[in-house]
């Protein structure tokens, strides 16, 4: 029996409407469960009615759509393998094109002449003819009139009919609406089309009753906002372009409240927990190793030390985001933070993804502490702490041995890996925990670290050298508050980078020339590479290896007589942290890696990198690279060598890289290149956008209008008890696993 019109709410599940079972399940597959996510599953394009087809030959490569008659189709064997492919031929009244379909027998039944049909696809020629081959098509009914509403919109609308279900013929309802002066046109896949898509929103908005609005008069007027349930109507059912732009505006601004909603609700309630208040004690542990510090701190280090203290010394647990320029000297501001909590008698833990960063945060805290990190052993300073590293990978005895001095208390600081978030690790007393480069973690895990205080909240620092456009640290970030180090330490020298163009043997010749200058004058030289080597590449254009790259280096040329080692991910872990010791004391010369040294290596005398395949990385990834070098006396050089031909969007990217080295200006180049992705949950790791209108790279201040105003809301109302329809707005907007996401983030 189906629902009664006005019966259907937003938060409705699909199933339980008039759909079809398995028009529901198809819908499923696109993540649209509910009424409401159905309804804001955006058109990707409008079609208005007058619209007609190019009168002029297309081109090659651009994409085509048609209606006309079939006047040719038979089955053509194949030359050089066994089979057969259908080859119909198609005019539109103008001219003629040959359509290709491969193992498609079945279709020549239905393929007659002098049947309808549209089709849509990338047009090829071959001998001045048209071709198209495997184009997405539809059988038209005999009672089409394409005057209607002009044939190029009825074309798209039908030509991306599925090829599993060739016997679907348009509905009369379905003529009816495509008569419309606009038609919505929606992303479809093979399984689920643009026209099943819009008859189920059209279905199921015939049943939904008005909806309650998030926001009163008063907020819509002064944003010039229409209601969200106008808006919900006409972003599918638009008479004009108007129409259009007005129910984006109120759709954007819904999910951008939504999002902030939800954090907000997250970033007060966090200040309702109990956490150690971490006061300074004059003469600790931070105030002797501000003594020791050759150098003074930046004003910016200083600044950002203010604001983690004042946090830390409050009775609620603090939520930061510390972000910065490569050697911008985070590592120092959390380090001071820490050993305020040490000094206050608590634990700290540093959580690192990789047992190379890890390692190599080890060291980096040993030298700077020195004697302050020999708690319990000759030479110890007053108060002294121990720094203890924990790895999946430790042997046993020193494995108990670590475990004995975290639960007991003796290790003030904690450096580890994953393994830290094993059940059997416990924490004689956690008051903070810093999470470096928080993006190769999963939410749960770090929430696990998080949860290892016995009896308050650990205070919780997130860290992260790649800097992130405002607009993405308000969605992904906004329930921390955020601090920002841009300027360098004094000394920091200057890197200079280059594109080298690998079609070029001079130039490459003349790369490896450098390097051995570099080494010749005592100094380190990086070559990274985007895989291994024991692998396949699956990336279409050969790829250089760590492993290829070694022994080429190895063998012959300008560096064949040097010191080289190599470093992967896939080493076993005693290995990488041999070669990686070897090359920080100067043992190696030129050390050939994958990625593996992209964040937390701080070599000094390490002066130039030589990136292999640079078009493989992300804009974001080659900043964090070079960021390793130019670390000590000399400046750096980072030369990407690349096969990206000029004028290719790759190429155009390495040269944005070469000409900047602002972090933040090639994070919002990367972001252009990558699009927003997804950007809340588990789906971070893929797939489509949870915002299907709202855009992190245009839309800040519609973001941060939202921001203010959950802010505001939530502060006077936590639970939202008092505004049913934001309340209902979130839910309808944000997934469960969305909201599971917000709620540990």
């Amino acid at each position: 029996m189906s629902p009664s019109p006005g019966t259907l709410t937003l938060t409705t599940e699909l199933s339980s409407t008039a759909l079809d079972p398995a028009l529901v399940g198809k819908l499923a597959d696109l993540e649209l469960v509910t009424v409401g996510e159905l309804l804001r599953y955006v058109p990707r394009r409008y079609l208005a009615r007058g619209d007609t087809a190019d009168t002029e030959a297309p081109e090659a490569g651009s994409w085509v759509n048609l209606v006309g008659h079939v006047t040719r189709a038979e089955m053509i064997p194949m030359k050089r393998k066994p089979g057969s492919f259908l080859k119909v031929v198609v005019n539109d009244g103008r001219r003629n094109y040959e359509v290709t379909f491969f193992n498609a027998r079945w279709m020549k039944k239905r393929l007659l002449p002098g049947t309808k049909m549209a089709l849509a696809g990338t047009v090829k020629y071959f001998r001045d003819q048209i071709q198209l081959t495997h184009p997405e098509w539809l059988i038209l009914p005999d009672a089409f009139d394409e005057s209607v509403t002009g044939s190029s919109m009825l074309t798209e609308l039908y030509a991306e009919q599925s090829q599993s279900d060739p016997g679907h013929v348009a509905t009369a309802e379905d003529l009816d609406h495509f008569s419309r002066e606009i038609v919505p046109m929606y992303p479809a896949t093979k399984n689920v089309q643009t026209w099943e898509i819009w008859r189920a929103i059209r279905t199921v908005l015939d049943q939904l009753g008005p909806t309650d609005d998030a926001l009163t008069d008063e907020q819509r007027t002064v944003r010039g906002l229409m209601t969200s349930d106008e808006a919900i109507r006409k972003i599918h059912l638009p008479d004009t372009q108007a129409e259009i732009a007005a129910a984006t505006r109120r759709l954007k601004f819904d999910e951008a409240l939504a999002v902030q909603t939800a954090l907000a609700q997250n970033r007060i309630a966090a200040g309702t927990e109990s956490a150690h208040a971490c006061p300074h004690v004059p003469g600790g542990l931070e105030d002797q190793l501000l003594a020791s510090l050759p150098f003074e701190l930046t004003d910016g280090q200083r600044a950002v030390v203010a604001e983690i203290a004042e946090d830390i010394g409050r009775v609620h647990p603090m939520n930061r985001l510390l972000q910065g320029e490569v050697g911008s000297g985070k590592t120092l501001v959390s380090l001071l933070a820490m050993l305020r909590v040490v000094d206050n008698g608590h634990q700290c833990a540093i959580l690192a993804p990789t047992e190379v960063l890890a390692a190599q945060h080890h060291r980096t805290v040993l030298t700077m502490l020195g004697p302050l990190a020999l708690g319990g052993q000759l030479g110890a300073a007053d108060g002294a702490t121990q720094v203890a590293l924990l790895t999946g990978s430790q042997r046993t005895a020193d494995r108990r041995q670590t475990l004995l001095d975290i639960v007991t208390g003796q290790a003030g600081i904690v450096i580890g890996t994953h393994a830290l978030l094993e059940e059997n690790v416990e924490f004689f007393d956690l008051g903070m925990v810093v999470v470096d480069e928080q993006h190769r973690f999963g939410v749960e895990q770090r929430d696990v670290l998080r949860a290892k205080g016995r009896v308050n909240r650990p205070h919780f620092l997130v860290m992260t050298a790649t800097p992130i456009p405002r607009t993405v640290a308000m969605i992904t970030f906004g329930d921390l508050e955020t601090s920002t180090l841009v300027e360098l330490p004094r000394g920091r020298q200057p890197i200079t980078t280059n594109v080298v163009p690998m079609s070029k043997p001079v130039w490459v010749e003349r790369v490896w020339e450098r390097a051995a200058e570099e080494v010749a004058q005592g100094r380190q030289v990086y070559v990274v590479c985007t895989r291994i080597g024991d692998e396949k590449s699956n990336q279409g254009a050969p790829e250089i290896s760590v492993l290829d790259q070694f022994e080429e280096l190895t063998a012959a040329g300008p560096l064949s007589g040097r010191t080289i080692d190599f470093l992967h991910g896939r080493m076993p872990a005693e290995e990488k942290t041999e070669v990686m010791d070897r090359f920080t004391r100067g043992e190696v010369d030129v050390l050939v890696s994958t990625t593996v040294i992209e964040v937390g290596v701080d070599v000094p005398n390490a002066t130039m990198m030589v990136i292999v395949n640079a078009e493989r990385f992300g804009v974001s990834q080659l900043h964090q690279l070079r960021g390793r070098v130019g670390r000590g006396r000399h400046a750096g050089l980072c030369l990407l060598m690349t096969t990206a031909a000029d004028g290719t969007g790759a190429r155009a990217r390495l040269d944005a890289v070469a000409r900047s080295t602002d972090g933040f200006e090639l994070a919002r180049i990367d972001l252009e290149a990558r699009r927003e992705g997804d950007v809340l949950g588990a789906a971070q790791s893929g797939g489509a956008s949870s915002l299907h209108f709202l855009s992190l790279l245009d839309d800040a201040d519609v973001i941060e209008d939202a921001r203010e105003l959950a802010t505001q809301i939530v502060l006077a109302d936590l639970p939202l008890a008092e505004h049913p329809a934001l309340d209902a707005l979130v839910d309808s907007i944000l997934l469960p696993s969305k909201l599971g996401y917000l709620d540990k983030s």
